[in-house]
């Protein structure tokens, strides 16, 4: 088994690619993906750590784009990080998610919410500051019970404390994957904002035409018949399949690594059909 969906410190997850590599490899995976939220800091680490052990690891990326004003989220795969225009616009990504951070800190505070910055970027450590932190102080304060709370009633879209940050257009994130040598993958179809059972294909095969390679069907919180659907249409358009637990440690403690829920399972043979789009 695999998993082609994780996120370590070097963004907002909790474990370090080292960490990763080490559990991933106790847990048999065959082949694992990091692909921290718009930064590729953790591949290398990773990757080396992986040919220590004898773990496959594929270094990548998950970029939010913005679409009919939803959050889409850009998974890469195969990313080449000597590329000067990714980590160019990768540290643009990042100056954008900087910038607006003090602005969620000013909301939260005229809430009466009494939390600072100085408190989320510890909470970071070495990782670039997201929301997932802002949700682990406030956790820890116990203004909320627990993440999908603090998403709920301050973090996510449309929230009291919720600020938008400047995101690259569908094309250009797919653009960039493609100019890293990359492998560009619909995120997680069915969390996206307004995007229901009716508008999927239609979404898909936009992003196609925009140069979608892949979709990820298997993941935690798909069902059974939406995993159907979206390999169906990826069976359908000619794209890949991917999977992954998204995980991130102890900012979602019940999602675990290659088994999400406990259920997912992601086969290699996903891996051996990405070499092959990769070789052409």
């Amino acid at each position: 088994m695999i998993d082609l969906h994780i996120h370590t410190s070097a963004s907002d997850g909790t474990y370090s690619p080292k960490d990763i590599v080490s559990l991933a490899f106790k847990k048999n995976l065959r082949a694992i993906a990091i692909t921290d939220h718009d930064t590729i800091e953790g591949t290398a680490e990773a990757v080396r750590e992986g040919k220590k052990v004898g773990l496959e690891v594929i270094p990548g990326v998950e970029i939010s784009v913005e679409w009919n004003n939803s959050s889409i989220h850009i998974l890469g795969y195969y990313i080449d990080g000597t590329k000067k225009v990714l980590s160019s616009e990768l540290n643009n990504l990042i100056r954008y998610r900087e910038e607006r951070n003090p602005r969620i800190i000013e909301k939260l505070n005229s809430l009466g919410i009494d939390i600072s910055y100085d408190e989320v970027k510890t909470a970071a450590g070495e990782g670039t500051v997201g929301r997932p932190h802002f949700a682990q102080i406030l956790i820890e304060k116990g203004y909320v019970k627990n993440g999908n709370e603090a998403f709920r009633k301050y973090l996510q879209r449309g929230a009291s404390a919720y600020v938008d940050k400047k995101r690259l257009s569908p094309e250009e994130g797919i653009h960039l994957i493609e100019e890293a040598g990359g492998i560009a993958v619909l995120a997680h179809p069915f969390m996206i904002d307004s995007i229901g059972e009716n508008k999927m294909e239609e979404l898909i095969l936009k992003l196609k035409q925009m140069g979608i390679k892949g979709i990820e069907a298997l993941y935690p919180t798909h069902t059974v018949q939406q995993t159907l659907q979206l390999k169906t249409i990826a069976e359908k358009y000619n794209l890949l399949l991917t999977g992954g637990s998204d995980f991130h440690g102890k900012q979602k403690p019940k999602i675990h690594l290659g088994t999400g829920f406990g259920k997912l399972r992601v086969p290699y043979e996903l891996v051996i059909r990405m070499k092959k789009a990769l070789k052409g």
